[in-house]
């Protein structure tokens, strides 16, 4: 197995833990719209995935035009950073955990599935980018998760071959599609139970869990990459 080179993040439900915001602006999305979906039963499933698929499969009664998609991506957007502005806050210990995975010579990306726009919320927000040498959004990729295009662009950018990174990753989607682009993951579970993933590396529930030298020694211990078990 290589050495541990590079750590590749999601961000949201890894960075922060947002997701219970996130359902709620979704949820007032359908209400508005009177469409009848469980904003967290499609999170559940679809998260990592970006807005405009998730609301697809929400209007799949009532189809709607890309445009349209996109207008009510941009609305639940704006009512997602309304109601979370007062309360973003980093995953706990994961400032410490930057700050010590940075000192041990490790790269640092970031893989969302969302736009610079929403990027920049967070990170600037939390004064966070510093710590990133590279920072990957939906609009850098031709194929968003599970493909595996996000991971495998930022470890392009990062000069870091696949199989000397990890992802970190709260969502089956974002795990499938770090196992196609060839990368171990590490299930954050702030959203899902470690049960639900696959075969992850580790289960953390944040980063007080985790330190980079007891990540390096079960990245030295394991073996082959899994095989996605989904189609993308």
């Amino acid at each position: 197995m290589s050495d541990l080179q590079a750590l590749i993040f999601d961000m949201d439900g890894v960075i922060v833990d947002n997701t219970l915001i996130q359902a709620r602006a979704f949820q007032l999305l359908f209400r508005d719209q009177d469409v009848d979906a469980d904003a967290i039963e499609l999170l559940r499933r679809l998260n990592g995935a970006p807005a405009s698929e998730i609301l697809k499969e929400a209007f799949a009664k009532k189809p709607q035009p890309d445009e349209k998609l996109t207008a009510y991506a941009e609305q639940r957007e704006f009512l997602y950073r309304t109601l979370y502005w007062d309360d973003r806050r980093a995953l706990p210990g994961l400032v410490e955990f930057l700050e010590a995975a940075r000192a041990s010579g490790l790269k640092i990306g970031l893989g969302s599935g969302s736009g610079q726009e929403s990027i920049a919320y967070i990170l600037d927000g939390l004064n966070l980018r510093r710590f990133f040498d590279v920072i990957i959004s939906k609009d850098d990729v031709d194929k968003g998760k599970p493909h595996g295009d996000t991971y495998s662009v930022t470890a392009e950018k990062l000069g870091v071959d696949p199989a000397q990174c990890v992802v970190f990753e709260d969502a089956t989607l974002g795990e499938q599609a770090a196992y196609r682009a060839g990368m171990h993951c590490v299930a954050v579970a702030s959203t899902l139970p470690g049960r639900d993933f696959q075969a992850p590396l580790l289960v953390i529930r944040d980063f007080t869990e985790l330190t980079p030298e007891r990540l390096r020694e079960e990245f030295g211990r394991v073996g082959a990459v899994p095989k996605p078990r989904s189609k993308a």
